[in-house]
């Protein structure tokens, strides 16, 4: 099975944050994707195009991109456990689990990383026969196609990097349904004064309240309450 840890060390570094470090080497780092060949030439060509474009555009304009791609909103989150956990209590456990792998394999996380971060992920499979590397990658498929789509529907550069991963595990780069969700700054915004005690719960003041009436029945024999 064809090497292409270099391709995947890479891609960590193109998804992660444009600053002054990675987009001093943007340019090598395709030069090594090229130089593995492990990806069709029309997806290094996109990569290559995504490189330049990290060098040549502004950083504060990189970097505030960067931003509004991945941190506005789920459907682009590079957190792959949003998508499938959200905040939803199973994700802590996902974590640890995740956590457990890397550390199976001789790895420590650094304290100021989260485990299902796409480019930890893809720094964890560069290190990892191709074999492991393929399985490991292909079980989040799924994730990585959803990302895709949500970057190929905005028209983001970044999508090829997606795009590419998906190549390098031998799925198919396909787009699905996108389901449009909430802006991250909205869902989390705190209600006006008075106006009620959340954004989407209790009426405001001067609004009808609905009243939810529940009959209470007496607990079944034996389930503790």
């Amino acid at each position: 099975m064809k090497n292409n840890r270099y391709s995947l060390r890479a891609l960590a570094l193109l998804l992660g944050y444009p600053d002054a470090a990675l987009r001093a080497n943007a340019l090598q780092l395709v030069d090594a994707i090229d130089e593995e060949g492990a990806l069709p030439a029309a997806r290094r060509a996109e990569l290559r195009a995504l490189a330049q474009e990290l060098v040549r555009q502004d950083p504060m304009e990189s970097e505030a991109r960067f931003v509004d791609t991945f941190d506005r909103g789920r459907a682009t989150s590079l957190h792959l456990f949003e998508h499938v956990h959200g905040d939803s209590r199973d994700r802590g456990p996902a974590m640890v689990d995740l956590v457990q792998t890397y550390e199976k394999a001789g790895l420590l996380m650094g304290p100021d990383e989260l485990p299902d971060h796409l480019c930890v992920v893809l720094e964890f499979a560069s290190t990892q026969p191709p074999a492991v590397a393929k399985e490991f990658l292909g079980e989040m498929a799924h994730i990585l196609n959803a990302i895709f789509s949500a970057l190929l529907q905005r028209g983001s550069p970044y999508a090829a990097a997606v795009a590419a991963v998906l190549e390098l595990t031998g799925e198919r780069v396909q787009a699905v349904p996108i389901v449009a969700d909430e802006a991250l700054d909205e869902a989390w915004a705190e209600p006006e004064a008075f106006g009620g005690c959340s954004t989407k719960g209790q009426a405001k003041p001067g609004e009808a309240q609905p009243i939810h009436i529940v009959r209470k029945s007496a607990p079944a024999q034996g389930v503790a309450v």
